[in-house]
């Protein structure tokens, strides 16, 4: 004969995350409400208090049920810079997703460094947004916890460096761009080739100088490490290193660019010394930005579909906003293509 099963107590239908909860508070030695306050990124908790409460939401793996979260109808763009056309394509992308969902977008910038500060993931937390799209930036592990713990999701866009094998990430095939860029001026006959890179604590940069070095490898061609110099992504880069690679005696005949900003830089270095595009001088920048079909000569450029990539990231962390489950972790990579115009052309013999 079966004993009844007892009766259902308050106490044993509690959740367990009601339970870890209230755990984590009996363990930092404050209320429930203070935790509730920590988690909703409310101001008026003491930085001790709210150190300690965050360290053991951290050890507990707390998650809050999205079901349980009061959303703003947001989402957060963070940019490590904001200052160029690049960064409004991507905009442009963000808002597209957020007009049709009935969301508004947030900007952030991080002044140039990767990952954005703690007062940055505080006021996260306390917007609580559908998501967060990070472009070129990262979270730290603190940062990831503390979003992690809210269910705010996020996915970073063009990481900077490994976003980790559990971070949602897009980007473009930037390698094989670069592979484009550089065999399109080695199909034109080029043999001395220049390159301005990115900033090299950048994948994306990395891997498009990555493809113009397999490009001449493929050739036969030497890489000559003197005709690779550094840049920064801005125009004024591309102006100062064109000038460095222009004035040397043994000059490039054709320079990839690493994006359309160093590009338009090397244009007016090359008019500073006097040099024709095409016929002195070849240029193919990355990017594919609106500038440059409108520049003089048109830029033969290698298309990053940023508009398109900033969609996917928004379509993304929307889509990861509604799974109550633990998403498994997306790697997006979008085909660049080479727009070929009139900034290239055959070496002028002799």
């Amino acid at each position: 004969m079966t004993s009844p099963q007892p009766a259902e107590t308050p106490t044993r239908k509690r959740s367990a995350q009601t339970a870890t909860l209230a755990e984590i508070a009996r363990e930092a030695g404050v209320s429930a409400p203070t935790v509730s306050k920590v988690l909703n990124g409310r101001a008026d908790v003491a930085p001790s208090t709210r150190s300690r409460v965050e360290e053991l939401l951290r050890t507990h793996g707390y998650r809050r049920r999205r079901a349980e979260s009061t959303r703003s109808p947001l989402i957060d763009l963070v940019f490590h810079e904001l200052e160029s056309a690049w960064a409004m394509e991507v905009i442009r992308g963000v808002e597209n997703v957020a007009r049709d969902t009935g969301l508004s977008v947030v900007l952030s910038e991080s002044a140039g460094r990767l990952t954005p500060g703690r007062t940055w993931a505080d006021q996260v937390a306390a917007r609580r947004p559908h998501g967060v799209i990070l472009v070129l930036s990262g979270l730290d592990e603190s940062q990831r916890a503390l979003l992690t713990s809210r269910s705010i999701p996020f996915v970073v866009m063009d990481p900077a460096g490994d976003p980790g094998a559990d971070v949602p990430s897009i980007g473009a095939t930037n390698w094989q761009g670069g592979l484009a860029a550089t065999r399109h001026l080695v199909d034109l006959g080029h043999t001395r080739i220049g390159a301005i890179s990115g900033p090299t604590r950048m994948m994306c940069s990395r891997a498009r100088v990555d493809g113009y070095r397999a490009a001449l490898e493929t050739a036969g061609l030497p890489v000559d490490p003197d005709l690779i110099v550094t840049g920064d992504f801005h125009h004024e880069a591309g102006y100062r290193q064109g000038l460095e690679l222009l004035r040397r005696p043994d000059r490039p005949t054709a320079v990839f660019a690493g994006n359309d900003l160093q590009a338009l830089g090397l244009y007016e270095a090359a008019r500073e010394l006097g040099l024709r595009i095409p016929q002195d001088l070849s240029v193919v920048g990355f990017d594919d930005l609106p500038v440059a079909r409108w520049v003089g000569p048109p830029l033969t450029t290698v298309r990053q579909p940023l508009m398109e990539m900033a969609e996917a990231a928004a379509r993304l962390v929307l889509d990861l906003g509604r799974d109550e489950g633990s998403p498994t972790a997306t790697r997006v990579e979008l085909a660049t293509s080479l727009e070929v115009r009139s900034s290239t052309a055959p070496p002028r013999e002799g």
